[in-house]
């Protein structure tokens, strides 16, 4: 009776463990797949001319990932383990796509300060949101009202064209994103303490998902960090 009480914990916290590793991996695998893409379009000016010179190709890769996003979302539950998979990785790959115009307007030396200090701060509030005994529930509706605020103020900041204006959002950005790694965490941790035992399927939608979600935490915490360290080539 004691045994059985003493090991249940200890397996609970295994099975989190797990959960929780399988979530970075696959972030870690999308991450690299950006990367990856990103410096092959960059390094071809065919392609890298093809995309962003062809407005209705570079509108339609934009499409297409909020169209993955969504459906990873919405739908990963009713998915195939494979099929979600293979979504979570092609979008990664036409972000990567995308992103590669970074390579092209940037300096090696600030993306590789934004990168490093991206890491760095990604990593300390996720280990703070997996740790911390503080519930950051209340977190969300908060953080998910400053991201509206943000995106409306970058449309308008379009026409404006105001860089104290795209000074402030990079601010709020990285302050917005910084938090929601934590609170994503947290939140993936109590889905991995709650996951069903022995249901793979379960467990590997709920892997994507978690790492679509750190994913997009990642980069654009990166993307509004590059906004502070960028140096442009020109």
């Amino acid at each position: 009776m004691n045994m059985r009480t003493i090991s249940q914990p200890q397996v609970s916290v295994q099975a989190t463990n797990t959960f929780l590793r399988g979530v970075y991996n696959w972030m870690t695998l999308g991450l690299g797949i950006t990367a990856l893409v990103a410096y092959s379009v960059a390094s071809s000016p065919t392609l890298a001319q093809a995309i962003f010179t062809n407005p209705i190709l570079f509108w339609g890769l934009i499409l297409g990932q909020f169209g993955l996003v969504f459906g990873l979302s919405g739908a990963v539950h009713r998915m195939s383990a494979g099929m979600a998979t293979g979504l979570f990785l092609l979008y990664s790959a036409l972000n990567g796509a995308t992103l590669s115009v970074i390579l092209l307007v940037y300096t090696a030396a600030s993306i590789f300060k934004a990168f490093v200090v991206c890491t760095g701060m990604f990593a300390a509030m996720s280990v703070y949101g997996a740790t911390t005994k503080k519930d950051l529930t209340s977190w969300g509706s908060f953080l998910f009202m400053g991201l509206i605020g943000i995106i409306i103020a970058s449309l308008v900041n379009i026409f404006m064209a105001s860089p104290m204006v795209d000074f402030v959002i990079s601010g709020l950005g990285v302050i917005i994103f910084t938090g929601l790694t934590a609170y994503d965490t947290q939140k993936l941790k109590v889905m991995g303490e709650s996951a069903p035992m022995g249901d793979t399927l379960a467990i590997r939608r709920g892997t994507i998902l978690g790492a679509l979600t750190l994913y997009l935490d990642f980069i654009n915490l990166f993307l509004f960090l590059l906004r502070f360290f960028g140096a442009s080539r020109d």
